[in-house]
């Protein structure tokens, strides 16, 4: 049976051309809508399946109440927090390697991003470094979310090496209507949408050219593991209440700042991620990414639940085409975009393709497959990475 791995996924790929091929000639043929074309109405009544919602990703303990919302972010401010000791909020901060000094109120200001090693990537572009020019004090910079390493955080995207036309092609969806989150409590995206509607296209293009230059390293260490630390949410981020793992981690994956102060306080680009999930997710994931849970068995092909993800990401998962590299990036991120495919609240054409690979795919599968994904060390990065992640457990 050693070829029969193969033999599966050469019959996988000649099915999932059939059907790429039926649907590029029904849909994609026609003329295109422009980006400022409404969105389709499924997008905008969408049923969303919140029962079987997989909270852990979007950062959240509980499923919405009906109408619950979010709402409108604040922008970003260099006042003092009045429950905060003005002298440590205004203290110069310093980082072992880094020149730089700042203190609270600047790491807070998202409208002048700080920059610990600016030695490690291209001069911040002025709409990565302050925002759009047209929003003025309410706008933010794109590296205050993303960073300006652009590998962002467990409750945001990882934009560092992603094709520029995809990236943009991503702000033109926030900016039509087409993407948008399954959960209306997540605040962050309707405050990307608001970004991305008052980005000019020069801005659009230097903030896409910036992002899609870098490399992309390896950022989140992957462990399985039966229990995880008790931990709070703030701002849908997992953080730690205590060292010790004694909560069952049921089927989910924690993801958590490996040291919680330098990603916090110090929003430390060389301070990586810790994604807790299950016992065998990697397993099992590894399947249903490589085969899409196909089998044969004596001379019949039994067909899997879904596409395998290396079909259109790549044998590497480092994308191909119009397909994005998912190797190596945070697993709460790569489930919520799945669960809004979906859900029909990421409603590009694109992303029809997809929502045909995903339509069986179950909460737990989802939680496997993106365990496997996070885990892989792209290829293309074997080397040494330039950034020495700070660890902590």
């Amino acid at each position: 049976m050693r070829f029969a791995k193969p033999a599966v996924l050469g019959i996988v790929c000649f099915l999932l051309g059939a059907v790429v091929t039926r649907y590029y000639d029904s849909h994609w043929r026609r003329p295109q809508p422009t980006e400022t074309a409404k969105a389709p109405e499924g997008a905008q009544r969408a049923e969303i399946d919140f029962q079987n919602e997989p909270l852990w990703a979007y950062g959240f303990d509980r499923p919405p109440l009906p109408g619950e919302k979010a709402l409108p972010q604040n922008p970003p401010s260099r006042n003092l927090r009045p429950n905060e000791d003005p002298v440590e909020q205004t203290r110069p901060m310093h980082l072992p390697g880094s020149n730089a000094a700042y203190s609270r109120v600047d790491v807070r200001d998202g409208q002048n991003v700080i920059d610990w090693f600016p030695d490690e990537h291209p001069p911040m572009p002025k709409v990565v470094a302050h925002g759009p020019a047209a929003l003025g004090k309410n706008t933010r910079g794109c590296g205050s979310c993303h960073l300006p390493t652009g590998k962002g955080r467990p409750e945001n995207a990882p934009v560092a090496g992603l094709p520029v036309p995809y990236i943009m092609r991503q702000i033109q969806d926030f900016r039509s209507g087409r993407r948008h989150s399954a959960d209306p409590r997540k605040p962050n995206t309707n405050t990307m949408i608001e970004l991305a509607k008052s980005l000019t296209d020069e801005e659009l293009k230097a903030a896409a050219e910036y992002f899609g230059s870098m490399k992309w390293w390896p950022w989140v260490r992957v462990v399985e593991t039966n229990l995880v630390p008790k931990t709070r949410i703030a701002g849908n981020l997992f953080l730690p209440l205590e060292q010790e793992k004694t909560e069952p981690i049921g089927m989910r994956i924690i993801e958590m700042p490996q040291n919680e102060e330098q990603a916090e306080t110090y929003r430390n680009p060389h301070s990586g991620f810790v994604a807790y999930v299950p016992v065998g997710s990697i397993k099992k994931g590894k399947d249903l990414v490589t085969t899409g849970g196909a089998r044969i068995v004596g001379n019949e092909f039994i067909r899997g639940k879904s596409t395998p993800c290396i079909t259109c990401h790549g044998e590497d998962l480092m994308g191909q085409g119009d397909s994005p590299p998912i190797a190596g990036r945070s697993p709460s991120y790569l489930v919520r975009q799945i669960w809004d495919i979906q859900q029909g609240t990421r409603n590009s054409e694109p992303a029809q393709l997809m929502k045909l690979a995903i339509a069986n795919l179950t909460s737990e599968d989802l939680v496997a497959i993106a365990a496997y994904v996070s885990s892989r060390v792209p290829r293309k990065t074997t080397e040494q990475s330039p950034i020495p992640l700070v660890t902590s457990r």
